[in-house]
């Protein structure tokens, strides 16, 4: 009797190849992203970062999943590169992104509808605010020495929380605007399969109008927290 030949499904095994390359792909354009970013106005020793968008469009189009492997690969890629905090800022960065990206992409995955993303950003950047408000009183007094934990305490509402809230806001508003365009755009490339909802073939001029609305309040209110205006 011969041995069955068992064959890998050349479909299924491009697929693969193609989801490897669009999320190395969503990778390099996150690390770029938040190399950009850093040229934005800070907040004290806080830097608005937009990569978080680009990682939620990678966990809305491929899952939760891989939105968390993207939001390790882009902070430890930064730390080796440009980074001068080190481990315990890799960790902050991570929690950050993962926190916001991985919690949107959940929600969307199971609720993958408009509406759905609207509620899986909103709970992402209350995630984001609750998680880094935590982990900032925890971890900000070990490597600012000149903030002692009562100081860091201190900053918490005044400083961490608008901070966070502002730019978890203004990543969602991106996001709500960007993900239709980028995943056409890899959907006609052949990196991404054609999408099965029919919510997401649909224009909506007050959903565009919403997301702009909102996009344009958090970027004030980041403005006004960096000094700008």
């Amino acid at each position: 009797m011969s041995t069955p030949t068992i064959t890998q499904s050349p479909s299924r095994s491009k697929m693969d190849t193609k989801t490897m390359v669009s999320l190395a792909t969503l990778t390099a354009v996150a690390y770029i992203v938040m190399l950009v970013s850093k040229l934005m106005p800070s907040v004290m020793f806080l830097d608005f970062d937009f990569k978080d968008v680009v990682i939620c469009i990678g966990g809305f189009t491929f899952g939760p999943l891989a939105a968390a492997l993207i939001a390790i690969l882009v902070p430890f890629i930064e730390m080796i590169t440009v980074s001068h905090t080190g481990p315990i800022g890799f960790v902050m960065n991570v929690l950050a992104t993962a926190s916001f990206c991985c919690t949107a992409s959940y929600v969307y995955k199971k609720k993958h509808t408009k509406a759905g993303a609207v509620l899986g950003l909103g709970l992402g950047t209350v995630c984001l605010v609750v998680v880094m408000l935590l982990w900032n009183y925890l971890i900000t007094p070990l490597y600012m020495t000149g903030f002692s934990r009562a100081e860091v305490a201190a900053l918490l509402p005044t400083l961490f929380l608008p901070f966070n809230l502002a730019k978890g806001g203004m990543n969602m508003a991106a996001t709500l605007l960007l993900y239709k365009p980028v995943v056409t755009a890899l959907r006609k490339s052949g990196l991404v399969p054609p999408s099965q909802s029919a919510d997401s073939k649909k224009f909506n001029l007050g959903f565009l109008l919403f997301s702009l609305a909102l996009l344009a309040t958090f970027v004030v209110f980041a403005l006004v927290l960096a000094g700008v205006i």
